[in-house]
């Protein structure tokens, strides 16, 4: 993810292709000619510069006039809600501040792009949320194209408008977070998005009064949506997926979209106040199902459940593709 972030801005070559920027190919501009602004992950601050200087530098650099570089620190400064530190050095500020100010000095030169590689990966999880909506706001004040890396799949999926899922240095898919939620291309794509992520169990198809998926803890009919995607299919053996919140306690919801009901043994329960995850096992595998905290078993219940049919994916376990 940092070696396509270097090679946008031209610290790394590409072997072949071409990187485009407002339209124009930059193959062969230099890093500083290309207009772009990066953001690191570990701050990159001078640190015998005060918080003025360390945003004013690259400006300098440039030979801007002093006035328009006052204007331009003291305007990314508002943004920022910085403006009280900015005659203290970075080692008097706090993780958070430290991050942004190397925003800030990325925002004055006002740049076609932002390149951000994992720079919140440092703070502490309560702060990441607070930066993550700065810089959703940030975003929406300038207007300008952010190019973000994240690990995090919660970055990636409330602040991005488009989301490319890389595996291996290969793109597995490109869309917006919820498309990458609701219609994932492959069991890797199902089983990034989402946490808890999605369960995956593999059985068997069976062609016995209409179609039924078997495996050593579960029975049930499946839709006719899901035999018509089948037809003609030759697979011994299929991976449905299912997310966590379609799996039901069916003595709390009544739905007519349900499998016929399955028995589970609790493993473990994990109440976090508005919800309650509920772990089970097959075959020394650990699987999630969410429910709302109306009713608390402990390890060792026994428990009843359904499958939401309307919600079921189906993977080919030969390359887990998915199975459309």
């Amino acid at each position: 993810k940092s070696t396509l972030l270097r090679m946008i801005a031209g610290l790394e070559d590409i072997t072949a292709g071409e990187i485009r920027i407002d339209n124009k190919i930059v193959n062969h501009v230099s890093p500083k000619d290309r207009d772009i602004s990066m953001v690191f992950q570990n701050y990159a601050l001078y640190p015998h510069m005060t918080v003025y200087e360390n945003m004013a530098f690259g400006l300098k650099l440039r030979k801007f006039s002093k006035v328009e570089i006052k204007k331009r620190v003291n305007d990314a400064a508002g943004i920022l809600n910085i403006e009280e530190l900015l005659g203290r050095k970075p080692k008097a500020l706090s993780g958070g501040q430290r991050q942004r100010v190397a925003l800030g000095r990325a925002i004055v030169r006002n740049p076609k792009v932002f390149l951000f590689d994992e720079p919140l990966s440092n703070l502490d999880a309560k702060l990441r949320v607070q930066m993550r909506i700065e810089i959703n706001r940030l975003h929406g004040q300038l207007k300008s194209t952010m190019i973000y890396v994240t690990h995090d799949q919660i970055e990636a999926m409330t602040m991005g408008d488009r989301i490319v899922i890389l595996k291996d240095g290969v793109i597995q898919q490109v869309d917006s977070p919820l498309n990458l939620y609701n219609d994932p291309a492959n069991l890797f794509v199902a089983g990034f998005i989402g946490s808890p992520s999605m369960n995956f169990f593999t059985g068997q198809i069976m062609n016995e009064n209409g179609y039924r998926f078997k495996n050593d803890l579960f029975d049930f009919t499946l839709p006719q949506s899901v035999k018509d995607k089948l037809n003609g299919l030759k697979l011994d053996s299929v991976i449905l997926g299912i997310r966590p919140e379609h799996i039901k306690d069916i003595t709390v919801v009544k739905d007519n979209n349900l499998s016929e009901t399955q028995k589970i043994q609790v493993d473990v329960i994990e109440p976090v106040g508005n919800e309650v995850f509920v772990y089970f096992k097959l075959n020394d595998i650990s699987y999630c199902m969410r429910m709302p905290p109306e009713k608390l078993y402990k390890a060792g219940d026994d428990m009843e459940i359904g499958f939401d049919l309307n919600k079921l994916f189906l993977f080919d376990p030969n390359n887990e593709n998915r199975i459309y």
